[in-house]
């Protein structure tokens, strides 16, 4: 990536002028510049190498840049104000970037666990897991990018006492009708008449009670029953993944490590971190200021953070990886400062695999902008309903002659990519208030604004070849002789880094800010200069300029998980 390539000339520049000062080794680190005027990139350093070196840092700076040249790659570098270095590039090196700007392999030859989405059996997915999926989901897709070997796992909650309350509310309440046309909607019901007959008959919850005992003791009738909700269920999530374009690659559930907690309880006996409270297990953290953890309670029951601790061990067992990632809300942040120094603790993986929470702050609705409710919860298949809807409406009125299933497609892509992004382009630990025209506003940091840029760069394409179908515009060099032609191939030479720094500080918004970046620079070069109407020579480096920008929009749009329509 170029600023690592220019920190690392420029590392070696202040070493050579500064060689007895340990300081300076570690001096050069080079960003972009926020004053393009100044130059391309920028370093301030030399301002904390003044109190060590007991130099004015313009004095520093200028010791360290004379004589520095990289030939090919810099034009120019000056100092100004106090003490930055502006470095400016060559535009062959600029154009050359541009056009390579393959992402690079940082993760290969290493392994990632994701754990995301998690929605519980038999219930409907709500809006509560849109944040979870649509991050992870890029998350995962960023980390594959850079060469990770992925294990996208979807931990499923299959197991608890809530089975024995749907067990028995479903051979007393269930709707078989119901069932077919909508199952987790139909097992949701039963499950909440069930449950508040149980809050009100004694006798209910203790039939509840064994039916839960039953399964657990495996009972060939509760079983039956269990699995088929499972089997229900996954369907019913299934088709929410297709929709937002979510794959798995292995879904466990909590009912997958219950053979392992009563060990995994014995385990924490044994090494002296768990012991009996009243009447339960814990594992008092206070010394290391995470409170109490339970790992069994009162009933003989395990709980999440014991469920974590085998699965964790599984995961380390089957996959040997370097670093496990959970997306959760924030109100899980304590369970997983618990989970994961106990699993330090226990040394349930090594210490070279990292144990990452990346949590994030929850999405909500505006009062009245969302009617589709039951009770307080909004199911997903109805928010992304709603957005098919509304984009339907916006194709129809743009393009009232597209046959139906042709506008129904887009209107799919334009709704649910409206959805995503707009959850994806805010920093994930900030709440987030989704509206609807923000959302689907083609004009603006949205979703289909992005998609409208890559259509809009299509037609051009399009034009171009039936125009000047012996054009060859793939081997044309690229003219950077306009200032935005070079500000933009600039940009597309950035794309590897904004990849890059979005895979690594697990924020999917530094990826969604470069892309509207991005084409926010391309719509002025598109409103400033001739394309088709060039001279030749130019023409070609500006339709090939148009086919790089194309392609980073859609390379990024899928690293998002959205799709890039050739028509809006």
């Amino acid at each position: 990536m170029i600023d690592e390539e220019l920190t690392a000339w420029l590392r070696g520049c202040f070493q050579r002028a500064f060689p007895d000062v340990p300081e300076a080794a570690q001096a050069g680190r080079v960003v972009l510049s926020q004053r393009p005027e100044f130059g391309d990139f920028q370093c301030s350093d030399a301002m904390q190498l003044a109190r060590p070196l007991r130099m004015a840092p313009r004095q520093i700076a200028q010791k360290a840049v004379e004589g520095a040249s990289l030939p090919g790659v810099v034009a120019k570098v000056e100092i100004a104000g106090a003490g930055f270095i502006n470095i400016t590039l060559e535009n062959a090196y600029i154009a050359e970037r541009a056009c390579n700007n393959g992402i690079p392999a940082r993760g290969a030859g290493r392994t990632m666990v994701i754990d995301y989405s998690s929605p519980n059996v038999a219930k409907p997915m709500h809006i509560g897991h849109i944040r979870s999926t649509v991050i992870g989901c890029a998350i995962d897709r960023l980390h594959r990018a850079v060469g990770y070997r992925v294990v996208a796992d979807n931990h499923i909650g299959d197991w608890g006492t809530q089975f024995g309350i749907i067990i028995k509310g479903y051979r007393a309440f269930v709707n078989q009708e119901a069932l077919a046309k909508d199952a987790t909607e139909e097992l949701e019901r039963v499950y909440v008449q069930s449950y508040a007959k149980a809050k009100e008959d004694p006798e209910w919850m203790e039939a509840c009670r064994l039916e839960t005992v039953k399964l657990q003791q495996g009972d060939p009738e509760n079983r039956a029953l269990w699995q088929e909700f499972i089997r229900l269920s996954c369907h019913s999530f299934d088709e929410i993944f297709d929709r937002l374009g979510v794959r798995f690659d292995t879904t466990r559930g909590e009912s997958y490590y219950q053979d392992r907690l009563g060990p995994m309880v014995e385990t924490l006996e044994k090494a002296g971190l768990a012991h009996e409270s009243d009447g339960a297990m814990i594992v008092d953290l206070s010394e290391a200021g995470l409170d109490v953890a339970i790992v069994r309670k009162r009933d003989g029951g395990f709980n999440y953070t014991t469920t974590d601790l085998a699965t964790v061990a599984t995961r380390e067992e089957d996959y040997h990886p370097d670093k496990i990632v959970y997306v959760t809300d924030d109100r899980q942040q304590l369970h997983f400062k618990q989970f994961f120094h106990i699993s330090r603790l226990l040394k349930l993986v090594p210490d070279s695999c990292s144990l990452e929470h990346v949590w994030f702050g929850l999405m909500r609705l505006p009062e009245g902008t969302f009617s589709t409710r039951q009770g307080n919860v909004i199911k997903l298949a109805a928010l992304l309903d709603e957005a098919h809807r509304r984009a339907l409406e916006v194709v129809r009125r743009n393009h009232p002659d597209m046959p139906d299933a042709e506008a129904d497609a887009l209107a799919e892509k334009v709704g649910v990519g409206a959805v995503k992004y707009a959850d994806l382009s805010q920093d994930p630990r900030t709440l987030i208030t989704f509206t609807w025209d923000k959302a689907l506003s083609l004009e603006g940091n949205s979703g289909p604004y992005l998609q409208y840029a890559y259509a809009r760069i299509q037609s051009v394409l399009d034009k171009h070849r039936a125009q000047f179908p012996a054009d060859r515009p793939e081997a044309a060099a690229l003219r950077l002789e306009d200032p935005v032609e070079r500000t933009l191939a600039l940009q597309l030479a950035q794309f590897p880094a904004a990849v890059v720094r979005a895979t690594e500080t697990y924020r999917p918004c530094v990826l969604a800010d470069y892309l509207y970046s991005l084409s926010q620079t391309y719509s002025s070069f598109y409103q400033r200069l001739p394309f088709l109407k060039a001279e030749d020579g130019v023409r070609e480096s500006r339709i090939r300029l148009c086919r790089l920008v194309g392609d980073v929009l859609a390379k990024g749009l899928c690293l998002l998980g959205i799709e890039a329509p050739a028509r809006m």
